[in-house]
């Protein structure tokens, strides 16, 4: 890493001091470099440091020099921000970062990235790891609008239905499932939307499972429609085939056979 301070901002970069308040009521000071662009990258210094340390101005250069927004900040408790310096405080400093964010989110900023130096890097993994903001979003207007690469919408997600699919527990729906009930997982080596080792769990999980990778094939098996096809028709002719064959029994067996069918189905 360098230990040079870049020489002079760049022409046509504005640099301004830029105070926000954390969570505690503390003010937090940092720098921002503003390029103009809404893409933005944040910085976080290590442990009793500050924004003005060496790595935090080469960076945020760097990122200057590429177009790209840059802000480098305090941890409340050091450099210029408010409050008392304190050994550890991990989650506070991930609680100031989440803070950051929201506030340049709420100025239409992108946050690219986030990027930790030394002990910052901790505080950097406790926020993906706590702050949700996607959560925070969706509470405060009710929904999110997911959009394409184009910037073309797709499709809306309500808060009731967010909460529905993190709230749901697939691991243990799967260990819930019936001995008796075969289960057929088909998933192509190349699917870039769900990846191929998410069915190699299942297949660790699910009691009566088959699984098969079908090589080269992406998310819709684009190239292998037949294959695919063999692959459900002769799972499923198993399993007509098994019950043609399968011995007469009393009215009572008849519907337990029966709800085995249907669990299957």
């Amino acid at each position: 890493m360098s230990v040079s301070r870049p020489s002079q901002q760049q022409p046509g970069i504005e640099q301004r001091r830029v105070v926000i308040e954390n969570s505690h009521g503390e003010k937090l000071v940092g720098r921002l470099h503003d390029t103009g662009s809404k893409e933005l990258v944040v910085f976080c210094h290590g442990l009793h440091s500050s924004k003005e340390r060496i790595p935090m101005v080469n960076l945020a250069a760097a990122f200057e020099r590429q177009g790209i927004s840059a802000f480098r900040f305090d941890f409340a408790g050091n450099g210029e921000s408010e409050g008392s310096f304190r050994y550890g405080n991990y989650r506070r400093e991930a609680d100031d970062l989440c803070a950051v964010v929201q506030y340049f989110r709420g100025w239409n900023y992108v946050i690219t990235a986030i990027v930790g130096h030394s002990k910052g890097g901790n505080a950097v993994i406790l926020y993906a790891a706590k702050c949700k903001d996607y959560l925070q979003r969706i509470k405060q207007d009710g929904f999110i609008d997911v959009k394409n690469k184009r910037g073309t919408f797709e499709y809306r997600v309500t808060e009731e239905s967010l909460l529905e699919r993190l709230t749901t527990d697939m691991r243990a729906v799967c260990r819930s499932i019936d001995q008796n009930c075969r289960v057929l997982t088909v998933h192509g080596s190349m699917d870039k939307m769900v990846p191929v080792e998410d069915a190699y769990e299942f297949n660790k999980i699910i009691p009566n499972h088959k699984l098969y990778i079908v090589e080269g094939a992406d998310h819709e098996f684009t190239s292998y429609q037949n294959e695919l096809a063999s692959i459900v028709l002769g799972f499923i002719k198993k399993s007509f085939h098994r019950d043609k064959f399968m011995p007469k029994q009393s009215p009572l067996s008849t519907r337990v056979a029966d709800k085995s069918v249907n669990s299957r189905l």
